[in-house]
């Protein structure tokens, strides 16, 4: 490939960035032009010797994409078998990634079938560290919000209703036990939602505690997370332990993200002494009565078990709304501009997902939802009316957001609230007619979307969160969000570890068989 543009090709790349360059002035620059693209031309052609990071278990074959009858809940987009063998903290375990998330030689279509064919070249961190584990890697999950075409995951627990999104293959393979930990990408709750609906354990952690190197959205960096989910709190600390810590590869880490981190030694401490604030904010209506009963069920049993609850009010979490939408609507079209993985940082860029990718967005954009080019629309007006200035005040507000639940950590060691205000809603049928379907599809924007109400402050602010079962509404989950200091991870886990060791835990997660009748969920 060679860029040799013509005068016609020179005006119109002009006119998009809002040069305006007549014909004759066009060609004028173009000798000028193609002395600075020769280069890059030169560069792109040479046979550069780069070093990708270390791939564990080289020896892997290509996996296959299973049959209907193989994946009821259509939760896998590809199935495979790398690692498993050896000891560690993952030693037996059957361990599953969301689709954002590469795995060297397995094939990663982000839902789109715009990417069919693409194999990425690297291991993310966390597939590195799982095999490093013991961990046995066992396939790739479909996910909402990118684009969509495979399908959507039905729930196990009534298939009428949806699991919840955006690692919503994910949460329906571990709730249908079909795997014993999912790690799924998390950007204003999506991680902990489908944890909430599917009746799981869904981690998002601290912000930079979890290398992101090798997944990628298109959301808004630094509200973007990877955590692991599970049926059961002490899978979810393993998990944790066995990956987290300080990544060279990955450029958003801070200089006090540790090593490693230990949360199973003190799993089985107890709650006794600690002190958990229910959130005012996070039980405004609308919301679910039942879901408003069990979390206070939750909470009162956690205080039988020797913790002190109070209520606790941290205003700001009622005021994130605006703040992230703002940020995540240009920062979305920052990436979009960059290439799925930013730039400006010293270190390894995955370049055949980059180019794909890259490919896709600029190239087949109209092939995107109706929502993800209303969001790239949006975001571009929001561009050019401040200049970049919105931006920089959403980032810029942070400070004052985190330190409100700062003050309010302070007093409590815990906060506590629902993580959805309703349990999971009921599927909706595809509408054939297409102006319907647009309209469907623009009304399920995940921006602005009340499900993740509870969610998006803590993606903001970078607090871990994790969600908890804690009953069941028309057997239907129902799930209790707690919320802790940065890099107190192991404090939310030791408290989830309590509730589960108190209650009948297999009346919170167990997929019971569906009886007859209409979906309990609120329409979606």
């Amino acid at each position: 490939m060679h860029l040799t543009p013509d005068a016609n090709a020179i005006t119109r790349v002009a006119e998009s960035i809002g040069a305006h360059l007549g014909q004759e002035e066009a060609e004028q620059y173009r000798p000028f032009l193609l002395d600075l693209l020769r280069l890059v031309d030169q560069f792109m052609q040479e046979r550069t010797v780069t070093s990708p990071p270390p791939m564990l278990f080289p020896e892997r074959g290509p996996g296959y994409r299973p049959g209907l009858d193989e994946d009821p809940y259509r939760a896998w987009l590809w199935k495979c078998d790398v690692g498993g063998t050896g000891a560690g903290l993952l030693a037996g375990k059957r361990v599953s990634f969301k689709d954002h998330i590469s795995v060297a030689r397995i094939p990663q279509v982000f839902t789109t079938q715009a990417m069919e064919g693409f194999i990425p070249e690297v291991d993310a961190t966390v597939v590195t560290r799982v095999l490093a584990a013991g961990g046995n890697v066992i396939g790739k999950h479909m996910m909402n919000g990118f684009v969509g075409d495979y399908g959507s995951p039905v729930n196990p627990h009534n298939p009428a209703h949806i699991t919840g999104g955006s690692s919503s293959g994910s949460g329906a393979a571990l709730a249908a036990g079909e795997v014993d930990i999912s790690f799924g990408g998390d950007q204003g709750g999506s991680v902990r939602l489908p944890a909430a609906h599917c009746g799981l354990v869904g981690l998002k952690p601290t912000y930079g505690l979890v290398s992101h190197f090798g997944a990628g959205f298109g959301a808004e960096m630094t509200v973007d997370h990877i955590g692991p989910m599970a049926r059961r709190v002490e899978d979810v600390a393993a998990a944790l332990q066995a990956v987290a810590g300080y990544d060279p590869l990955d450029p958003r880490q801070r200089r006090e993200v540790p090593e490693s981190i230990d949360v199973l030694s003190g799993l089985d401490a107890g709650v006794k002494g600690l002190k958990i604030g229910l959130l005012r904010e996070g039980f405004t209506e609308p919301i679910q009565p039942e879901v408003v009963e069990a979390n206070l069920e939750a909470a009162r049993i956690l205080e039988q078990a020797g913790a002190e609850v109070t209520w606790i009010s941290v205003p700001e979490h009622a005021q994130t709304d605006a703040v992230y939408q703002t940020l995540s609507l240009e920062g979305a079209m920052a990436l979009f501009d960059a290439g799925f993985y930013g730039t400006g940082y010293v270190g390894y860029y995955p370049q055949s997902t980059i180019t794909a990718i890259g490919r896709l967005w600029h190239d087949r954009t109209d092939l995107l939802p109706a929502r993800s080019k209303l969001n790239l629309i949006a975001a571009e007006f929001v561009r050019q009316t401040y200049q970049g200035g919105a931006y920089a005040k959403a980032q810029n507000a942070r400070a004052g957001f985190v330190a409100a639940f700062d003050r309010a950590l302070s007093s409590v060691d815990l906060l506590a609230m629902p993580t959805s205000h309703t349990v999971a809603p009921a599927v909706q049928p595809v509408a054939t007619d297409p102006r319907q379907a647009i309209d469907d599809n623009l009304s399920r924007n995940w921006i602005v979307t009340r499900m993740a109400y509870n969610t998006k402050p803590t993606n903001y602010t970078g607090h871990p969160a994790l969600a908890v079962p804690c009953g069941k509404i028309g057997g239907l989950p129902t799930s209790i969000q707690l919320v802790g200091r940065h890099f107190e991870d192991g404090l939310l886990l030791r408290a989830a570890y309590a509730f589960q060791q108190a209650v009948d835990w297999d009346a919170y997660t167990k997929v019971e068989p569906v009886t007859a009748g209409e979906p309990v969920g609120a329409a979606i």
